[in-house]
């Protein structure tokens, strides 16, 4: 099966994502394509070093790797500090401005290494080869990059694109099975906001997906890469239609900086997120109970998701007042309506939230 190529738009030039089982072994050949560069140096994590360091060097040696920098992608390393020690072995590996970037991983080194292309010498070439679920279908795709503070998630970062995205379902075989799982959440993101069929699909085959059977998992990973490549090339600096890419998001952002970052996997935070945001569009009136108890459903069949910490809920309204979407200190929430479809809505009564966050850790 030839590899599935979905362009995107992009204020910077278009590029595209090529798809599809042995697109690793030709990453060489087609950065290649992309034009002259000073050098190729590549960034990963150690755990993505461990398993695909040897055939990532291989596939880049036709055009000249120069380095590899390998660094820490546990989620409370995603800070400043980190973007300035790699900066910093940049600079010692000899990266001038015609340098090229391949970040090769999940979202955090996606996210950390492409605010590292942004901010090198005012920005290099970029390309990414996403690891994990999370990263094909979501994060490696439409230029967000950024990393935390400890006051809250990716509120340092800038839009910057890459020229080239290469995912391979291959390098998804060596995801641990809680990891694994995690990416299906961002999947059913896509159902919920933007595919009925999807989220039908998922409803009738989500733990053959869980699984890992190969014809669901290149069934549902372009779906959403398509998907998200229309919302992108249409709004790709989160003026609007963008924002609802963030749905479950606002909720699991908060879960994350209130543990530090330390208890959730990002896609299990958002599977906390979408269950939050279902029920508080239930509260409001704008979805049927019914297709909010589809919704929660569907995201516990995943898996047990990890607790609920003993976090106040005066404390996650604190922290969900800094998120991106909040306007005047006005909260607003990507919500949806209807199953397939979702805007952002505000501003929403904290007393609204606080009770959502209050009866969250009880099933429905």
């Amino acid at each position: 099966m030839s590899p599935q190529r979905i362009a995107i738009a992009s204020e910077n030039g278009r590029y595209e994502v090529v798809y599809g089982a042995g697109v690793l072994p030709g990453a060489g050949i087609r950065i290649k394509s992309l034009g002259e560069n000073s050098g190729v140096f590549l960034l990963c994590s150690p755990r993505v070093a461990s398993h695909w360091r040897g055939k990532l060097e291989r596939a880049l040696r036709s055009v000249r790797l120069r380095s590899t920098v390998v660094f820490d992608d546990r989620e409370e390393s995603k800070n400043t500090a980190t973007v300035e020690r790699i900066c910093r072995e940049l600079v010692r590996a000899g990266a001038d401005r015609r340098a090229l970037l391949v970040a090769a991983g999940g979202g955090v080194v996606g996210d950390v290494a492409g605010f590292v292309a942004a901010s090198y010498l005012r920005g290099v070439a970029l390309v990414h080869i996403p690891t994990t679920v999370v990263a094909q279908v979501d994060s490696a795709i439409g230029g967000k990059t950024g990393v935390n503070l400890p006051e809250g998630k990716n509120l340092v970062g800038a839009f910057y694109s890459p020229r080239l995205v290469l995912a391979d379902p291959v390098t998804l075989s060596t995801l641990p099975d809680r990891e694994f799982r995690s990416g299906l959440y961002e999947i059913i993101k896509y159902g919920v906001i933007a595919d009925e069929r999807l989220f039908v699909f998922l409803e009738n085959s989500v733990e053959t997906l869980a699984n890992r059977d190969a014809k669901a998992i290149d069934f549902v990973i372009p779906r959403c890469i398509q998907a998200k490549a229309k919302v992108v090339s249409r709004d790709e600096r989160e003026s609007g239609l963008r924002e609802i890419l963030n749905f479950g998001h606002t909720f699991a952002h908060a879960l994350e900086t209130a543990t530090a970052y330390r208890k959730y996997l990002h896609g299990e935070a958002v599977g906390w997120g979408m269950i939050a945001a279902s029920r508080l569009a239930a509260r409001m009136g704008l979805l049927t109970t019914e297709s909010a108890a589809r919704i929660e459903r569907l995201v516990r069949r995943v898996g047990p998701l990890p607790a609920l910490p003993a976090t106040k809920a005066s404390r996650l309204l604190e922290i969900m007042h800094s998120d991106k979407k909040t306007r005047g200190g006005q909260l607003r929430f990507v919500l949806s309506g209807k199953i397939g479809s979702a805007e952002t809505f505000g501003p929403i009564a904290p007393k609204l939230v606080t009770k959502v966050l209050g009866h969250l850790g009880r099933e429905t």
